[in-house]
């Protein structure tokens, strides 16, 4: 097949930089998260990742966090084999792949340009996988879930771009429309918001992180359960990794509910918990 050319920019062009970590780390000896397909997508396209984004040395980082959402897919499915998984701005994330257990319906929330993207890269939707090319603030995505099998929504890498009332807002939308389900979602420390914000990270190579308006802290994760029909918000730590970083330090750090609290830990994952109706 001819390279496929990618022309994105801005926050769209955020999801060749995940591809591209997580092909990095897959092609490792013992990788923490194996993704072939992501590995297939990164060949397959026309685009200058190593002039664009370095070596890949966020790799294990990424696939970490990969790799925590795909537990919590997992043991969703565990008791909810026929549920409903709903990914937004999913990008070329290649999730469904890894976790599917031959029964969960996969709904895709991405901008109509990010679709027409993972479209040309991953084939049309088919069978229990399904797309919705509109923002994932669009409520019109919601009606396309059927929620008596059970849902999971997961917005991996997204919500740190958009604005808090946003994320409060679409939040309190998902507690009212699918009441017992669940929320896992990432976010940034302050810290690192303040500097996407300041312009200030930026590789080697020139690119430069979007603004990321959205982040996580203790204060933050009050106000998240302060939402109403918010039943619980919880912290997610990831799998052990490799090495001193990520197989000695990262883990001390991640379980320490002071340093989640103070909102320095790189990595804050969580699981929210919509009551029951």
């Amino acid at each position: 097949m001819d390279p496929v050319q990618v022309d994105l920019g801005g926050v769209p062009e955020t999801l060749l930089w995940n591809l591209y970590q997580r092909a990095t780390e897959a092609r490792q000896d013992h990788p923490v998260l194996r993704d072939p397909k992501a590995v297939e997508l990164v060949e397959a396209i026309d685009y200058p990742f190593t002039a664009r984004f370095g070596s890949g040395e966020l790799g294990q980082w990424q696939a970490l966090r990969a790799a925590t959402f795909d537990r919590e897919v997992r043991r969703f499915l565990g008791t909810h084999a026929d549920g409903t998984v709903v990914a937004l701005g999913e990008g070329l994330e290649t999730q469904f792949w890894r976790v599917d257990n031959g029964r969960v319906h996969w709904l895709t929330v991405d901008l109509p340009e990010t679709v027409e993207v993972r479209t040309r890269l991953l084939g049309p939707a088919t069978g229990r996988q399904s797309v919705a090319a509109v923002s994932a603030l669009d409520p019109a995505w919601m009606d396309r879930v059927d929620p008596r099998r059970g849902v999971l929504v997961t917005a991996q890498g997204l919500l740190m771009y958009l604005q808090p009332a946003e994320v409060h807002g679409l939040v309190a939308d998902l507690a009212q429309r699918f009441p017992g389900a669940e929320l896992v979602l990432d976010g940034v420390p302050p810290w690192f918001s303040q500097r996407t914000q300041a312009g200030q990270m930026r590789t080697k190579q020139g690119y430069v992180t979007p603004p990321m308006p959205w982040a996580l802290d203790a204060a933050e994760r009050r106000r998240l359960l302060a939402i109403p029909g918010v039943d619980e918000v919880r912290d997610l730590v990831p799998p052990r990794g490799r090495g001193l970083l990520h197989g000695w330090v990262a883990p001390v750090v991640n379980r320490s509910a002071r340093v989640r609290a103070l909102g320095l830990t790189g990595l804050p994952i969580l699981r929210l918990r919509f009551a029951a109706a």
